[in-house]
């Protein structure tokens, strides 16, 4: 009887799960899960110890749903992935597995473990699938077939191979004997941080319920709610697709479901947009490896003198700049490991263009903090914010941060949420509360801007003009 292994790594789930789908087919088959935590390499990472937790949960619930269907999950806890490599070359050995199966990852030194796996284990036939994708890398180029480096012409050429065939979600499998029972409690030796439960799915039937919900009734209002961080206008499953709770399949067959004309470009089409940012991301990781190796897209940023100044970049990091939004968008991250979307392109943007500290600097914290964590996602949103990634932000638009709050938290009940020393502060003064205040005479238990952003602007712009000429 052959033996299938499925290594599980960023998909824990058992729907649409195209490994374990693959691993199943065979009726005559004995079918084993393998996950190896590998608390030394997310050290290395800096993973947030609220995304540890989380995925903690999501691997527990993972083995459960597998037992349910008969299939055993061997855990191993190694400190990297060289380590990693001779525990599958273990466990292969020890369970005579015949085929192994998993789904890509496109980090660099993901590929290069894998490279090296198939290498090494001979005898075990090794199958890997485009899973974390709708459309595999590769398959959404230019007529030179070349990558992409705009979103609008990559979203186009998307669209429409989607339009000429959608890619199919494949079913849970079936149950191949009794119910495991008896599961040990897993965990690893990570640091981990409570998150709140009530904000993301506690398992993969939670996620799919939520998906469903936010597809029904959140989709077609998406575009007109999505930038305004007090209402709840957003999905809030990004946090499930960085560990594969959930796969872009099923949010894109849900989606068209519940909004039919999402690929026409009607209601439930911005949402699609962002899931296809997300895939322009990865493809982009695959075909560009220096992204995953602290490297900026246009090199001639790589010039940008960038100022060390531990006092500011404290402050921001601490949610103490002066400027309310910026602030409360980071009070939010520090204390649930999420921020809104709109609020990660404003504290980005303060960071680098009016602190002129290096995009990594940030782009390291927030991995730090994030519990919807993902490489690929969040270098592409650093690097657009700064001005130094393909399709990005132009280096001379600079996001104005007391205008975007008054954009986009107009009467301040974001901000007063997160920031209760301007409780008492009135609406059209929330935004410059110090101008007020200084006006009645008022003291605030809050710190004044840290820079003036009209010269923090002249300033960047002076040195991305000066790293350009270089």
């Amino acid at each position: 009887m052959p033996t299938h292994l499925v290594w599980f790594r960023a998909d824990l789930r058992l729907h649409d799960n195209i490994a374990l789908a693959a691993a199943c087919r065979s009726e005559h088959a004995r079918v084993l899960a393998l996950f190896i935590a590998t608390p030394g390499q997310w050290q290395q990472h800096d993973m947030a110890p609220r995304q540890a937790a989380y995925l903690c949960s999501h691997l527990n619930a993972l083995q459960r749903s597998l037992a349910e269907k008969g299939i055993p999950l061997i855990y191993k806890e190694v400190s990297d992935f060289t380590a990693q490599l001779s525990a599958v070359q273990e466990v292969c050995q020890q369970n005579d597995v015949t085929h192994l199966f998993y789904n890509y990852q496109y980090e660099f030194n993901e590929q290069q473990r894998d490279r090296e796996l198939e290498r090494i284990l001979g005898n075990v036939e090794c199958q890997g699938f485009d899973d974390s994708v709708m459309l595999a890398p590769g398959s959404v180029m230019t007529g030179s077939r070349e990558m992409y480096k705009v979103f609008t012409p990559f979203k186009n050429a998307f669209i429409k191979r989607l339009k000429e065939a959608l890619p199919e979600c494949v079913a849970a499998p079936s149950a191949r004997g009794e119910c495991v029972n008896d599961l040990p409690e897993l965990t690893f030796d990570y640091p981990q941080q409570a998150y709140d439960h009530s904000l993301f799915p506690a398992d993969e039937k939670a996620a799919i319920a939520q998906l469903r919900q936010f597809c029904k009734t959140g989709a077609a209002a998406y575009e007109a709610r999505r930038d305004f961080p007090a209402i709840e206008g957003t999905s809030r499953l990004s946090a499930c697709l960085a560990l594969g709770v959930l796969s872009p399949r099923q949010c894109l067959h849900r989606l068209l479901a519940e909004q039919p004309q999402a690929l026409e470009g009607g209601a439930g089409s911005v949402w699609l947009n962002e899931l296809i940012w997300r895939e322009f991301y990865r493809h982009l990781m695959t075909y560009h490896p220096e992204l995953c190796k602290h490297r900026p897209f246009i090199r001639w940023t790589e010039n940008v003198q960038w100022q060390q100044n531990e006092m500011l970049l404290q402050a921001w990091q601490k949610g103490e700049t002066g400027y309310p939004i910026v602030d409360a968008a980071m009070r939010q991250l520090n204390e649930t490991g999420w921020m809104h979307n709109r609020l990660r392109m404003i504290t980005a943007s303060f960071l680098v263009k009016d602190l002129l500290i290096d995009w990594r600097v940030g782009e390291r914290y927030f991995i730090s903090q994030l519990i919807d964590g993902d490489l690929a996602a969040n270098n592409g949103g650093w690097q657009w914010a700064a001005s130094t990634g393909t399709d990005a932000a132009p280096y001379f638009r600079i996001f104005n941060p007391t205008t975007q709050g008054q954009k986009f938290d107009a009467d301040g009940t974001f901000i007063r949420h997160w920031l209760p020393a301007l409780k008492a502060v009135p609406a059209k003064a929330i935004h410059d509360p110090w101008a007020w205040a200084d006006k009645q005479g008022v003291t605030l238990d809050y710190p004044r801007p840290i820079v003036e952003h009209k010269q923090a602007r002249v300033a960047t712009l002076a040195a991305y003009e000066a790293a350009r000429k270089a």
